[in-house]
């Protein structure tokens, strides 16, 4: 099971960018997706969370209304677009996945429920 995110980079306050968890090694349409970040100095953080069919979806308040998440199935890959940017939103940002098939995202912002983990992308938000 391997997760690969990418998209991310530099961009300015108020910018977009988009992210992808690209997994391989399994099929994603079994599973949820949940995208978290961690600041330089801060606790790692959930930011969204899709469920296995795409309908069952979840963010953190910081984010709602800017950040959406979905799927591709077909594609094996999971996306966050993140629009109007905020210097706050500056980290490094991971893909995971609990791999469970009947997982509930009752906890779905709690990384101890996600074991296996993308390597990260950086996302920087100059002001």
């Amino acid at each position: 099971v391997q997760l690969q995110a990418s998209g991310g980079g530099l961009v300015q306050a108020g910018g977009s960018l988009r992210l992808s968890c690209a997994a391989s090694g399994f099929n994603l349409d079994y599973y949820a997706i949940g995208w978290f970040r961690q600041a330089p100095g801060k606790e790692r953080e959930g930011v969204s969370c899709i469920g296995k069919s795409g309908t069952s979806i979840y963010y953190a308040d910081p984010v709602k209304g800017r950040f959406t998440i979905s799927r591709d199935n077909d594609k094996n890959t999971v996306y966050l677009q993140m629009n109007n940017l905020k210097p706050e939103d500056t980290a490094v940002y991971y893909c995971a996945t609990p791999a469970e098939r009947s997982w509930i995202p009752s906890f779905w912002a709690d990384v101890d429920e996600y074991h296996y983990w993308g390597q990260g992308t950086l996302v920087t938000v100059s002001s």
